[in-house]
């Protein structure tokens, strides 16, 4: 079988416009006339028109990756998804879709239903210099990442997958539900692949979830507020797209929108240090405008490095499948505080750039298969709760014997 230094990726693109199959064609022209990308090789061998000529051209020319469009006449983009995930499983597939609130619902549905990932069409697509930028910038880097991890990927049985999540969530609650103190808060950063990690994983757990949630998924704003819709319907947790101020609570997660950094601060807005148990009692959102950081807005790394402010030791930080390295130094931070980090493996990541990163910086406490991800999170609260409700009345009754009938009496 060739590697991927044997010869160009082959890329399919299913579009039924006339104008985007030509930017596409020239896209790939120009990018194996650059000399200088840190790319690989990559070749479009072929353009389908409709949903009915993709299934066929991926057929006949066994494409690395195909680029689908959702709207194509005969058969649509999630009608071509839905025979490919039967037919060709595991061919990955990145979605085109316009930046409309209908086309990011239909992106969704795509996503759930097993597309890679996806990219936003060019607002203006007669105008070539900026459409070649834009999807330059957003397309070849997926198609890249993408190729190589489907190709280098070794299947792994559901037995095996099974075993490894059983015995890795209890290694979570063995290393630190003596020693830790209880967890407070939860915190996750998730890019490519993380929609359809979400929806397996926030419906998992239970609605008596005892602490709060915050999520940073790489999103625009439009698709971030979607999700978080569509996340709410499947979840006993409450499940929101964050607003400035809003309160961090139990039973609640907070998505961070698309067009701002999220952080976690105390009731009062000051960032100064204060006594932890205090900041995170009166825990609020905080919305921010800030540069990109790690060229993502919103970041993982701002979220991470405030709840390490704010709840130390008591935060529990969780970095899931996507590219690039953002949530690393947030998830040093947390570590360097005395809090958990947990990070998803690479077979069941879509790409293991995030959470990979943090696995090889040996600051997971353990690196999970995403079925193992929710019994590990909610063994890991509850453990910590369960140890401190059981020290309480050790440490009451000897010195306060009537302290718990005045407090059943307030």
């Amino acid at each position: 079988m060739s590697t991927l230094d044997d010869r160009p990726l082959r890329i399919l693109a299913a579009d039924d416009s006339a104008v985007m199959r030509g930017i596409m064609w020239k896209l790939f022209q120009m990018h194996a006339e650059d000399r200088l990308s840190d790319l690989p090789r990559m070749e479009l061998c072929g353009v389908a028109r409709d949903g009915v000529d993709c299934l066929e051209s991926v057929s006949r020319l066994a494409p690395d990756v195909l680029v689908l469009d959702l709207e194509m006449p005969r058969l649509n983009g999630l009608g071509v998804l839905h025979r490919l995930r039967v037919e060709n499983p595991r061919l990955p597939v990145i979605m085109c879709s316009s930046y409309t609130e209908h086309g990011a619902r239909s992106t969704l549905e795509a996503l759930a239903s097993g597309a890679s990932d996806y990219v936003t069409k060019p607002a203006e697509q007669r105008d070539f210099a900026s459409a070649m930028l834009s999807l330059s910038k957003q397309l070849l880097p997926r198609i890249a990442v993408l190729a190589k991890g489907f190709r280098q990927r070794e299947a792994t049985t559901e037995d095996k997958e099974a075993s490894s999540a059983k015995r890795q969530a209890s290694q979570v609650v063995e290393a630190h539900a003596k020693a830790a103190l209880p967890i407070e808060v939860v915190v996750i950063g998730l890019s490519t692949g993380g929609p359809s990690a979400l929806e397996q994983l926030l419906p998992k757990l239970p609605a008596d979830f005892p602490v709060p949630m915050l999520i940073v998924q790489h999103m625009p704003k439009l698709f971030t507020g979607a999700l978080a819709e569509r996340l709410d319907k499947v979840c006993k947790l409450q499940v929101r797209e964050a607003y400035d101020n809003a309160v961090i609570r139990p039973g609640t997660v907070w998505l961070a929108p698309g067009d701002a950094h999220m952080e976690i601060g105390p009731s009062n807005g000051l960032m100064e240090k204060e006594d932890e148990s205090v900041a995170g009692r009166n825990s609020r959102v905080r919305l921010h405008q800030r540069e990109p950081l790690n060229h993502c807005k919103p970041s993982v790394d701002y979220l991470f490095f405030s709840a390490a402010r704010m709840f130390g030791a008591s935060t529990m930080a969780l970095v899931m499948t996507g590219m690039g390295a953002d949530g690393l130094d947030g998830a040093r931070a947390v570590h360097a505080r005395g809090g958990t980090v947990l990070a998803q493996d690479e077979a069941s990541s879509a790409v293991w750039g995030m959470p990979g990163k943090v696995t090889e910086a040996g600051i997971a406490s353990a690196t999970l298969p995403l079925g193992a991800i929710a019994e590990a999170l909610n063994k890991r609260v509850n453990a910590g709760r369960l140890a401190k409700l059981n020290a309480v009345p050790l440490a009451t009754s000897a010195t306060a014997p009537h302290r718990e009938m005045t407090d059943g009496c307030l």
